[in-house]
C-alpha cells in the first residue's frame, strides 16, 4: 500500500475577534508540530494530540492554561479525542489543575474502558496518569474576571441565577476553543478537540467539545471533524457526526459543511465553526461566526493560517 500525503488541520475557535499575531503564530506551531509527527510515520491521532498540546500550553486560546474562569470562579476544562481507526474515543468534562486536557482524554481512550470521565474523578484520573499540573487562579485572576462578567449582558439570566446561588463568583469570556483533525500516511483518521467553556457559564454546563458526535467525530469511511462554536446548538444538532454522515453519503467535505451549519442557523439559529476532512484528504473550513482562527498544512511550503474561510 503506498503511503498517503498527511494533512492536518487545526483551529482556535470562532468568534468575532481578529486573530492576534501572537494566536497565528502558535497555529502555525501546532500545524508545524502536529505534522513532523504524521511525517514520521506516527498515526493521525498523535499528530492531533500533538497539536492541540501546543494550543492548550500557549495560553493564547480558552483551553489548558489560557482556559476562562466560571461564575464560581473554578476553572474546568473539556477535551476529546476520537480514532477513525476502530471508534475509539476518550473525553474528560470538568477537569480541573492541569495543563493538557487533550492527553487525559487521549489516556482515557487508551487506558480505560470508558469513553467519558468527569469532575474530579476526571482530575484524579488525570494525576494518577502523571499529566503536568497548572496552578489554580489567583486572587487577581478572579477579581478581574468577575470585573469583566458585569459588562456581559448577553449572559444575564446565567449571571443572575447565579446570584441567588451559594458562593456566586468569577468569570471570563471568551470563545477560543480549539481542535484537531488530520490523516496520516496509512489513511488513518483522527479529530480532536479542547476548550475551558463558553462565557459566564453555570458551574456544572458541559458543552459539545467532550461529546463525541456533538464535538468531535472520526472514522476512516466517511471523514473527521472538529467543531467550534455555541457549545448548546452544535449538541442540539449532533453537528460532528452529521457531517461526518452525510460525507459517508457521498457530499464533499465542503457540501457537508455548508449544509450542517445552514441547518443549525435555520432550526436554531446557532453559529459555529468546524475542519472538515475526508479520507481522501480534500478538506473544509468554514463558519458562521464573523471570524475562524484557523489553519491546515500538507508539508508543501509554509503551514496557512487565517481568520476568514468562506
Amino acid at each position: 500500500m503506498n503511503a498517503r500525503t498527511p494533512v492536518i488541520l487545526v483551529h482556535g475557535g470562532a468568534g468575532v475577534g481578529m486573530m492576534t499575531a501572537a494566536q497565528a503564530s502558535c497555529l502555525r506551531e501546532a500545524l508545524a508540530q502536529g505534522y513532523a509527527e504524521l511525517r514520521r510515520g506516527a498515526p493521525a491521532i498523535r499528530g492531533v494530540e500533538t497539536a492541540i498540546r501546543v494550543l492548550e500550553g500557549s495560553g493564547l486560546f480558552n483551553a489548558g492554561v489560557g482556559s476562562v474562569l466560571q461564575l464560581d470562579g473554578g476553572r474546568r476544562m473539556d477535551a476529546s479525542l476520537m480514532d477513525g481507526r476502530d471508534l475509539r474515543a476518550g473525553a474528560v468534562a470538568a477537569v480541573e489543575g492541569i495543563r493538557y486536557p487533550i492527553t487525559a482524554a487521549r489516556h482515557v481512550m487508551d487506558e480505560t474502558d470508558h469513553v467519558l470521565l468527569a469532575g474530579k474523578p476526571a482530575t484524579r484520573f488525570a494525576r494518577y496518569c502523571r499529566i503536568e499540573r497548572q496552578a489554580p487562579p489567583t486572587a487577581a485572576a478572579r477579581k478581574a474576571a468577575l470585573a469583566d462578567a458585569r459588562t456581559l449582558a448577553f449572559a444575564s439570566k446565567s449571571w443572575s441565577l447565579l446570584q441567588k446561588m451559594p458562593r456566586a463568583g468569577r468569570l471570563q469570556a471568551a470563545c477560543e476553543t480549539v481542535g484537531a483533525v488530520a490523516l496520516d500516511q496509512a489513511g488513518n483518521s483522527a479529530a480532536g478537540a479542547s476548550t475551558g467553556g463558553a462565557g459566564l457559564m453555570l458551574p456544572g454546563r458541559v458543552g459539545d467539545t467532550p461529546q463525541i458526535g456533538s464535538g468531535v467525530y472520526a472514522d476512516n469511511e466517511a471523514g473527521a471533524v472538529s467543531m467550534t462554536g455555541r457549545g448548546e446548538g452544535i449538541i442540539r444538532v449532533a453537528v460532528a457526526k452529521e457531517i461526518v454522515d452525510r460525507m459517508e453519503a457521498g457530499a464533499t467535505p465542503n457540501r457537508a459543511l455548508q449544509c450542517v451549519l445552514r441547518k443549525l442557523a435555520d432550526r436554531i439559529h446557532g453559529t459555529a465553526g468546524a475542519l472538515v476532512l475526508a479520507p481522501n484528504g480534500r478538506f473544509a473550513i468554514g463558519h458562521t461566526t464573523p471570524r475562524m482562527a484557523a489553519g491546515h498544512w500538507t508539508g508543501n511550503g509554509r503551514p496557512i493560517v487565517a481568520d476568514r474561510f468562506r
